[in-house]
């Protein structure tokens, strides 16, 4: 089991910056890929990022690409999600998630790939 806690939401700026952490307690963090989604009010769950357990590679949504960027360190079983250049549109529920085996692009995209989920952390960015 791998319990999964977000933290680092909170209320910003259009323009501004947060940096979510996600921590990770229970097997080795470090054999885990890790993706954040995120859930605005009345819309599906989506692929913000993704890091693989494995050389951690990097993948993004379109929409956060060249604003966000995913990193993981190992040592202290957490994953940074940086967010700049924050848009109203970014406003959403934040999710961590863990999976043992995820390695592709098309699965570490997927919310139905991972096992392991965080709790959330609420993000809202104001124009």
């Amino acid at each position: 089991q791998v319990q999964l806690v977000e933290s680092g939401g909170g209320l910003v700026q259009a323009g501004g910056s947060l940096r979510l952490s996600c921590a990770a307690s229970g097997r080795t963090f470090s054999n885990y890929a890790v993706g954040w989604f995120r859930q605005a009010p009345g819309k599906e769950r989506e692929f913000v990022a993704a890091i693989t357990w494995t050389r951690g590679y990097t993948y993004y949504a379109d929409s956060v690409k060249g604003r966000f960027t995913i990193s993981r360190d190992n040592a202290k079983n957490t994953v940074y999600l940086q967010m700049n250049s924050l848009k109203p549109e970014d406003t959403a529920v934040y999710y961590c998630a863990a999976d043992r085996w995820a390695s592709s692009d098309y699965e570490l995209k997927i919310a139905a790939t991972y096992d392991y989920w965080g709790q959330g952390t609420q993000v809202t960015v104001s124009s």
